[in-house]
């Protein structure tokens, strides 16, 4: 029996699982990381926390499970994607805080780069709308910003990645300065239908192309690594993929039509379009979802960025609740959201609205309102976000989606799973496997081990899923979608 140790890293915290060669979880550890928030809008992480954190889950894994470590047939790797980090090339420490994807201090140059005409040719070069949600906005404040990481840039002495190509760096000791093409697709420096680094988006975001990783195949091999002495001997790192690409592939979505939408920190909903890249004619931006022995398959997404942020927000700015876990029993101890709607615009709104400015607001509320109803109408508004990508998705695709795929801690909370169903209006398939994003990076491991030899291989092993159905009346959605409709339009 073959082993797969993979790492999760997330926007919150950083997870190791290790997994049998069929997918089985055999052990999990995680560790949060802090949120480091500079001024309203910015977000950043500690890069050298994380890599700390890293080697905790692993060592953690390894001193439960000598044995299965010791029979270990790589390391595979899943990660937040936008997030960018700017590190010494000798080194490996990082030259600033990691900035994230939430982050919208990229938000002015944006605004620029549209005025000035440039979203048309980035959309039709990436795929991508022009948003600080991506990497290179980032980049470009960085290097405007801190002039002692720009000349060191400059000279060759730093580097940029994601935190894919951080983690690589570190745990092959500088040997290998690489990313995959899932990941490299969300910088806004890549060419998403030549497959390579692009020099006019590098120029323009004032990114020197000396300063990116190699781009590989997800199943390549990323060298390999002894976890900073945890390992008895070096294990090849192989599957590497950004964690809603990731996820993506672990719910068998190889061919066009098929979609999955992963609840987490924010909600991604990919939908497979296949072997030919093209660009949304609406709000949705266009994905690689993976690239497999040199044939890139590519996915409509829609991005969400609060969705259980938002009980998080609750919980740690107001104080509404106590944990996460409250949450599902307190919606339900009323019978409806008694006309309210929370709109978490807290990073602006992205798909299909595209408002950076929009601000976050709970609307419908009277002296009726409890705490209970606020509480339902931040889980609801899960669902409600998640029907509006879906919407702009079935226009742009002509697909109908008679189901949709789903992954993340939150697919625990029955309350929001069987109202996205209703809302949405398709079949809602929940992975009994939360761990989704690290079971596709370590089913990119099995293909590039060669423990899998194609895509029917791991379309064989096994998947169990729970179901939940639509059963709302119509008239009901249509009454709590047109209200969701109109609190979104006071927002913007």
């Amino acid at each position: 029996m073959s082993f797969i140790l993979a790492i999760d890293q997330s926007t919150s915290a950083t997870k190791a699982v290790l997994f049998d060669a069929r997918g089985k979880v055999l052990d999990k550890a995680s560790k949060a990381h802090r949120q480091i928030y500079p001024q309203p809008g910015w977000v950043e992480h500690d890069a050298e926390e994380i890599w700390r954190n890293v080697l905790a889950v692993i060592r953690e894994i390894a001193n439960r499970n000598p044995k299965k470590i010791s029979k270990l047939a790589g390391l595979s790797l899943a990660n937040q994607r936008e997030t960018v980090v700017v590190f010494d090339r000798a080194t490996g420490r990082p030259l600033h805080n990691a900035i994230v994807w939430q982050c919208r201090r990229g938000t002015p140059i944006c605004e620029q780069l549209r005025a000035r005409g440039h979203g048309n040719f980035i959309r039709q070069k990436t795929g991508l709308m022009v948003d600080t949600y991506f990497s290179a906005p980032k980049l470009k404040w960085l290097v405007a910003e801190k002039l002692g990481i720009a000349a060191k840039l400059r000279s060759g002495e730093a580097v940029i990645g994601t935190i894919d190509t951080f983690l690589i760096h570190r745990l092959t000791g500088g040997k290998v300065f690489a990313t995959d093409f899932t990941n490299a697709s969300r910088t806004m420096l890549f060419d998403i239908g030549k497959l390579r680094w692009d020099e006019k988006l590098c120029r323009l975001f004032d990114v020197p192309m000396r300063a990116l990783p190699e781009v590989r195949e997800s199943a390549a091999r990323f060298g390999e690594t002894d976890a900073d002495g945890i390992f008895a001997k070096p294990v090849p790192i192989v599957g590497v993929m950004g964690d809603s690409q990731a996820s993506l592939f672990a719910q068998h979505c190889y061919r066009p039509g098929a979609a999955k939408a992963t609840f987490g920190t924010g909600t991604s909903v990919l939908l497979n379009i296949g072997h030919k890249f093209h660009v949304s004619e609406r709000g949705a931006v266009t994905a690689l979802a993976w690239v497999w022995q040199g044939k890139p398959t590519y996915a409509f997404e829609g991005i969400i960025n609060f969705s259980a942020a938002t009980i998080e927000w609750l919980k740690n700015q107001l104080g509404m609740i106590g944990s996460a876990s409250e949450v599902e029993k307190l919606a339900l101890s009323v019978q409806d959201n008694g006309g309210v709607y929370l709109i978490p615009a807290f990073a602006g709104l992205s798909a299909p609205y595209w408002a950076p400015d929009a601000r976050a607001a709970i609307v419908g509320m009277s002296g009726f309102t409890k705490r209970e109803h606020i509480v339902r109408a931040a889980q609801e508004a899960i669902a409600y976000q998640i029907r509006d990508v879906l919407d702009m998705m079935r226009e742009n695709s002509n697909i109908k989606l008679r189901h949709l795929h789903a992954d993340g801690g939150p697919t625990r909370n029955q309350f929001i799973m069987q109202f996205t169903a209703d809302i949405t209006g398709a079949e809602l398939k929940v992975s009994e496997v939360a761990e989704s994003s690290a079971w596709g990076a370590a089913m990119q491991g099995l293909l590039g081990l060669g423990l899998c030899k194609s895509l029917n291989d791991l379309a064989a092993l096994p998947r169990k899923s729970k179901s939940f159905r639509p059963h709302m009346k119509a008239t009901e959605v249509k009454k709590f979608h047109d209200g969701w409709k109109q609190a979104v339009k006071r927002v913007l």
